[in-house]
């Protein structure tokens, strides 16, 4: 019951992160907001917004590790997986400005978690540190994207009355979601021996990577590879910077079930990305297979660690 009940989570929070962003998606263009604006803020939080719930529920019942192994499993899942199998598809075109500002940030990001992590814990002021440079990267985002290139998002019309009908629906389908999958994640960790570290760099990473990895895939096969991987870069400076500094400055966490290794894997992959994308601003279906490589391997070690 408890994978099935880990089945309905996943299912319920990706459901209703989609209502929640086509809602508010709608109200803030009822509402005249520039459509980069709503691309930037509302489509990016909302595409956030199944590690956020699943990260906060955790933390909330003390099972920390699997908030802070849900956001680093997931940001390793966007870097190598998601960009390694659409990269696989087809060659990914990388614009010149991820590369100089969007992917330097998710660097920066990861570095800052992980020079915080030496200690084995995220308290308050660490989690305030976050949420402040993820305060200054919106604003950073908001101002060149004022000069930079008009957004073709197309939104689709939706009645007020609707829209705001579709964000309590996709709230609520989130807040009962991630009750429900952290519980039963907990459960079955318990009774394999395996922690909920484990747990949350694993399964729940993959669950809420799900939507990254449709999009970035199908957006690849349509040749539209530029939006696919800013929208995964963005994702893991959201994760990190927005997700754990909100966590983090209502309930501190420790990370004893979080080890080095994982935070160089999160280190090292976002470096390893950012050294093929300067090379003619292409991540090669060779260099997406090395990083698909990478990732099975560290799956690997982690599942001979709880086999060990």
């Amino acid at each position: 019951m408890s994978i099935l009940y880990i089945i309905i989570g996943i299912v319920m929070v990706l459901w209703g992160a989609d209502r929640l962003t086509d809602g508010a998606t709608a109200i803030a263009h009822r509402l005249n907001v520039p459509q980069i604006v709503i691309g930037l803020t509302v489509v990016a939080m909302g595409t956030s917004a199944p590690e956020f719930f699943v990260s906060f529920v955790s933390a909330m019942k003390g099972t920390t590790d699997m908030a802070v192994g849900n956001v680093v499993g997931s940001n390793v899942f966007n870097t190598m997986l998601i960009v390694g199998v659409a990269a696989m598809v087809a060659p990914m075109t990388i614009a010149k400005n991820t590369v100089r500002k969007d992917i330097p940030c998710a660097v920066l990001a990861s570095l800052m978690l992980a020079v915080m992590s030496l200690d084995n814990e995220i308290s308050r002021i660490d989690a305030a540190v976050l949420f402040v440079a993820f305060l200054l990267f919106m604003a950073y985002t908001l101002r060149l994207a004022k000069t930079g290139q008009k957004d073709e998002t197309v939104i689709k019309p939706m009645k007020l009355l609707k829209a705001v009908f579709y964000v309590l629906l996709g709230l609520a389908c989130l807040i009962f979601g991630s009750n429900l999958f952290v519980e039963a994640a907990s459960v079955v960790a318990k009774s394999l021996g395996v922690s909920d570290a484990m747990i949350g760099l694993t399964i729940v990473a993959g669950g809420t990577s799900l939507p990254e990895l449709a999009t970035s895939v199908v957006a690849a096969m349509k040749g539209r590879s530029s939006i696919a991987i800013g929208n995964v870069i963005g994702s893991n400076v959201f994760n990190i910077l927005m997700i754990l500094g909100i966590t983090g400055m209502i309930c501190p966490m420790d990370l004893h079930g979080i080890t080095l290794v994982d935070m160089g894997v999160l280190l090292g992959s976002i470096l390893l990305l950012w050294a093929f994308s300067y090379t003619k601003y292409t991540v090669a279906r060779w260099e997406g297979a090395l990083l698909t490589l990478l990732f099975g391997g560290y799956m690997g070690w982690l599942v001979y660690n709880v086999i060990g």
